[in-house]
């Protein structure tokens, strides 16, 4: 039997990447769509492709979201909505014994995270909850990790880099504007460059490694990406060694993404649709790079998601305590940067 599921939000991203994930996957029907306005949510609804029920909270009707999750044909939810009203929208789901598949960052800070993961963990529950990340479900990201593991050593050092330049008249940033106002912390470095947290936690994870402290210092190169919009860290890991992280929305000239690991065995470099791994045969360098047809990861993700509804077990990657710690993590190097790089447990 196929599940039942809705998609909370009607924004670009659910538009380009949440519908086709799901009319992707074979255990899944899609049977609603909610946003605020009807306006928004009708216009999901017509490139859906078959007939969808749209629920709205303007104008007032009898379709609003709490109508929604009282259909019993409906057993899961994926929300993308802003991050201050999400976790209230996760609650009120779950609670209405829907499975949940919620987008990053899993809250606006580590207390509002903390108090929901609580929440959710008071008691046993049957319905799934699920935090999207989707760079740990990426080919690339996930062949390195398996390759980390593989190839196995002791982690010496690693780094991720990451320029980029959101633009003012950015499609993404104009649907973003209110979830970058002072109500929450860091801007795009929180709702962008958590996946580079997810992505260096993923492959450090590989090597049974995790992130102890941090000294970062952040920075503002656009005004428009206000608070800030670029971080350099250097971290350490629990074996005693250092890495860094440089993540920038705001370098206008320069473009570059990958994710290192180096062991004393082997380097493994993840870019977006590439993997590059040097290691040693014979007494000999071999270098090996595998390349992959890029995806966003979200439709195996959303795959995933299902296939964790039907056996009754989330997928380790996307619980919301990993989701809580890539939020920790960012939110560390952030509290580092407003002190000047002043070193900070995990």
């Amino acid at each position: 039997m196929s599940i039942g599921i809705a998609i909370l939000g009607a924004g670009i991203f659910a538009r380009n990447e949440h519908l086709p994930a799901v009319q992707a996957c074979s255990r899944l029907s899609l049977k609603a769509v909610y946003s605020r306005t009807k306006t928004s949510a009708d216009k999901l609804a017509k490139i859906a492709n078959k007939p969808v029920e749209c629920y709205y909270d303007s104008p007032t009707s009898r379709r609003s979201l709490a109508n929604l999750l009282d259909r019993e044909d409906i057993h899961a939810v994926i929300l993308a909505l802003p991050i201050i009203v999400q976790p209230d929208v996760i609650k009120k789901a779950i609670t209405a014994g829907k499975h949940v598949l919620s987008e990053r960052p899993i809250a606006k800070d580590v207390k509002a995270a903390s108090d929901l993961v609580k929440w959710y963990r008071y008691k046993d529950r049957e319905e799934i909850w699920s935090v999207g990340e989707d760079f740990r479900f990426m080919l690339a990201m996930a062949y390195g990790a398996e390759q980390v593991k593989e190839i196995g050593g002791n982690v010496v050092t690693f780094s991720v880099r990451f320029n980029g330049f959101i633009e003012e008249n950015d499609k993404f940033y104009q649907t973003k504007c209110k979830r970058q106002s002072s109500q929450h912390q860091g801007g795009s470095l929180l709702d962008e460059g958590i996946h580079f947290v997810a992505g260096l936690r993923f492959l450090l994870a590989a090597a049974s490694e995790s992130i102890t402290q941090i000294s970062a210092f952040t920075s503002l190169l656009q005004n428009h990406l206000a608070p800030i919009d670029t971080v350099h860290a250097t971290m350490q890991i629990s074996n005693g060694k250092n890495g860094t992280l440089c993540v920038s929305f705001g370098a206008q000239f320069k473009s570059d993404f990958e994710i290192q690991v180096v062991t004393d065995r082997c380097s493994v470099t993840v870019m977006p649709s590439k993997v590059v791994v040097l290691s040693k045969f014979v007494n000999q360098k071999k270098e090996e790079i595998v390349e992959f047809n890029f995806s966003s990861g979200v439709k195996l993700e959303v795959a995933a998601f299902a296939e964790s509804i039907q056996a009754g077990k989330p997928d380790s990657r996307g619980t919301p305590e990993q989701a809580f710690m890539d939020l920790k993590v960012l939110q560390t190097m952030l509290e580092s940067g407003d002190e000047k790089g002043a070193v900070k447990p995990i």
